[in-house]
């Protein structure tokens, strides 16, 4: 395996009724405490009233920035970055999803910062300081409530970039499945299919002698596999919404890949695609993940690892049958696990066609030649794109 430094201070605070630590967590870090959340949902759920009457038996000034978009903008990190220097904020709390707690990280950091967020965003500088926040997780799906990455979208020039640094861990993470139990039916795909693409961009890699990693990853989408259509029947599981939420967690929190080199490109092409149509994230991995591995097969890059996929994941029988067969057969059934599941299977399913093609693809292509499994350039990702079209 690779050699490696495993670092990951988040507090995980799992289980029933843990909304109440919030009283315990929040008077650590100070008395100006900026709330932040999304469209409608946590009021609907009961949810904001629960946060914001723990928040108000503390000694602390609340201040709020809702309206973070599933795509969080530059422009929202802006007002935040804004409130913050303004009002002195001591503390962030994330309400929300991934896209919540994207936007809190990125708001953390740039209220360090003497610049423009979009500076350590894009990669010119390092975020190297950040104000301390915490999260309550609602959506089981991208692991931002315990890693130190966050995605965040420049609307203006439409660039979606991937960042992060050791300063934007949580302090805390609080995770009730209570509080998953009204995501829409859709988002909770969503949410199922990006944590079992985290696990598959790990799983794609050459790194040697990672047995136990492999099998750590391979759990994971075994368990989501056997919970998902159970989930679908009954959305109000507190045991199955459990499952998935700490699957999602796990996916992406750095304690089951250590050592390996994971691909990514996948995440990468997505990024470019909904940084020009502003699809959900786990939409277009559902579509583009499956023709990225098939792509890889066909180009004879890492056939062993999706056979071991295909045999130990999908069940696939080799018998009688090339490498290249086994691994194209798991690819298939795992196409047909997420169309099962009523995840989308084409870019036309949100009615995207080729007139943008060449666009996304230079989007892709902003850092150059990319991919840890597999080496892509342009030509590449214009071919995987018209696959997925």
């Amino acid at each position: 395996m690779e050699n490696f430094t495993f670092y990951n201070p988040t507090r995980l605070i799992f289980g029933r009724d843990t909304v109440a630590e919030l009283k315990n967590e929040v008077p650590k870090y100070g008395k100006n405490v900026l709330l932040v959340y999304g469209g409608g949902s946590i009021q609907k759920s009961g949810l904001y009233d629960k946060v914001v009457s723990q928040l108000k038996e503390l000694d602390i000034n609340l201040f709020e920035l809702p309206g973070v978009e599933p795509n969080p903008r530059l422009a929202t990190v802006h007002k935040g970055v804004e409130i913050c220097k303004r009002e002195n904020i001591d503390f962030l709390l994330a309400v929300g999803g991934g896209s919540v707690i994207d936007c809190t990280k990125a708001i953390a950091a740039g209220a360090k910062y003497d610049g423009d967020a979009w500076d350590f965003i894009s990669h010119k500088v390092m975020a190297t300081d950040a104000l301390p926040f915490g999260t309550v997780l609602t959506l089981a799906a991208t692991g931002s409530e315990m890693n130190a990455g966050s995605v965040i979208t420049n609307w203006e020039t439409k660039e979606k970039l991937g960042w992060g640094s050791e300063a934007t861990y949580p302090r805390f993470s609080i995770l009730d499945p209570q509080n998953t139990f009204t995501v829409p039916r859709n988002h909770t795909i969503y949410g199922m299919v990006d944590m079992m693409a985290h696990v598959l961009e790990n799983y794609m890699s050459h790194s040697p002698n990672t047995p136990l990693q492999e099998r750590f990853l391979e759990s994971i989408l075994r368990t989501v596999i056997e919970t998902a259509p159970k989930l679908l029947e009954n959305l109000e599981s507190y045991e199955l919404r459990e499952t998935i939420l700490y699957s999602g967690t796990m996916a992406l929190n750095g304690m089951t890949n250590m050592g390996m080199n994971g691909d990514w490109a996948s995440h990468n092409i997505e990024h470019a695609v909904s940084a020009v149509y502003d699809i959900p994230h786990g939409g277009g991995l559902a579509i583009l993940v499956p023709n990225k591995m098939k792509y890889a097969v066909e180009k004879g890059v890492g056939v062993s690892r999706f056979v071991q996929l295909a045999v130990r994941v999908f069940g696939v029988d080799p018998a009688g049958k090339s490498d290249n067969e086994v691994a194209l057969e798991g690819i298939e059934r795992l196409r047909a696990f997420w169309t099962s599941m009523e995840a989308p299977s084409r870019l036309a399913d949100y009615d995207i066609d080729d007139s943008q093609l060449d666009v996304m693809v230079e989007k892709t292509m902003h850092a150059g030649p990319f991919g840890g499994f597999q080496t892509l350039d342009r030509a590449d990702v214009k071919q995987i794109l018209q696959m997925s079209l």
